[in-house]
């Protein structure tokens, strides 16, 4: 799973590859190592697209579409965090027509096949997006889903290399999603063996790692966060997340939280709502137990110790999710805030959850 950056080496001096387009963040680019060792390749046709937008929006989605098919590369490589693998994978499966917005919103893009061969370089250890068959675009400040197995990158590299440098903020807030993605993971109403095994993998590493490696990062912690990160990728391709991710939103988009940070904000208060109504449950299979395989991954005894561990978690991570520090007005924004949750994601929470539940969640922080 790992790879080495030789690896890399032999696969994009692949004869077959003789254009290549990157598309990837600028400051993350040469932080991470890879501009500089992308230096190194010769004898390819090389452009760069930097990303500008923090999250991923349909405005510049169009950009890089119109770059990719002018530029017609072999071989398309996003090399960054979440955003921009986000955007590569959807560049490089649809086209820009009249109706695009339209598609987006009502989730109904037909899609047809890639336009060239995908390779994801995650920058950081979060997301997981570089296996996952879904990529978030926002529309009008609204975020929306594409979901296809179409989506999941040809190749993708794991180079905890890569890792190391990233700020401080951008390890906290990715290796939070990555826990996050995989406890959604264990509880969605889509979940099922192999997901199961995925999470509870991923999350028997994160657990362990995800302080060290913001704390003091090296090669091993930056390793394990990287797989923990993969396989939290993996688990929710299957399951997909749920009421946590669902309401992190708008928080993005409206308040410039980044995506990780804005999950952890009100995590425990959603988890507390679905086990204080294991009777709702409306999954497949025992949500108790569920939680219990949560407790013992978290070696806690209750709902409330485990929530006590997240906070926990939070704090070493200086995660901050008070509002008010946060200056956020959750009355003041209610209609924006809710306007922004995604109902896709939100049919996955393994209890029926309506906005009047959610409100109170919030404004409760």
């Amino acid at each position: 799973m790992i790879t080495s950056l030789e690896d890399i080496s032999n696969f994009v001096n692949n004869k077959s590859f003789k254009k290549i387009l990157i598309l990837c963040g600028k400051n993350s680019f040469a932080n991470s190592g890879a501009k500089n060792f992308f230096k190194k390749i010769i004898n390819k046709e090389i452009k760069l697209f930097y990303k500008k937008s923090e999250i991923p929006i349909l405005e510049e989605l169009i950009e890089i579409i119109k770059e990719l098919k002018d530029f017609k590369p072999d071989l398309f490589l996003a090399i960054g965090g979440g955003a921009v693998i986000d955007y590569a994978k959807i560049a490089n499966l649809i086209d820009i027509r009249p109706d695009l917005s339209e598609l987006i919103v009502n989730y109904s893009y037909p899609f047809k096949k890639k336009f060239t061969k995908l390779a994801a370089i995650p920058t950081t250890a979060g997301s997981g997006a570089e296996v996952t068959s879904n990529a978030v675009i926002y529309v009008d400040g609204i975020k929306h889903s594409f979901e296809s197995e179409l989506l999941i990158p040809d190749y993708f590299f794991l180079v905890p290399e890569f890792l190391i440098s990233a700020p401080d903020k951008i390890k906290a807030s990715a290796g939070f999603d990555a826990i996050a993605q995989a406890l959604e993971s264990l509880v969605s109403r889509k979940s099922n063996e192999k997901s199961v095994e995925y999470a509870s993998k991923s999350l028997r590493v994160s657990v362990n790692s995800f302080i060290s490696f913001i704390n003091d990062p090296n090669i091993n912690n930056a390793t394990e966060m990287s797989i923990a990160s993969n396989l939290a990728g993996k688990a929710i391709s299957i399951s997909k997340t749920t009421a946590p991710h669902a309401t992190s939103y708008p928080f993005t988009s409206l308040f410039n939280i980044s995506h990780g940070h804005a999950v952890s904000l009100f995590f425990e208060k959603f988890f507390k709502f679905n086990f204080d109504n294991l009777k709702r449950s409306e999954t497949s299979f025992d949500l108790k137990k569920r939680f219990d395989l949560i407790f013992h991954l978290f070696d806690v005894k209750n709902i409330n110790d485990f929530n006590s561990k997240i906070s926990l978690i939070k704090k070493k991570a200086n995660l901050e999710d008070d509002f008010m520090k946060l200056n956020i007005n959750i009355k003041k924004n209610s209609e924006n805030i809710m306007r922004g949750i995604n109902t896709l994601r939100l049919g996955n929470n393994p209890v029926s959850i309506n906005d009047k539940d959610i409100l109170e969640i919030l404004i409760e922080n």
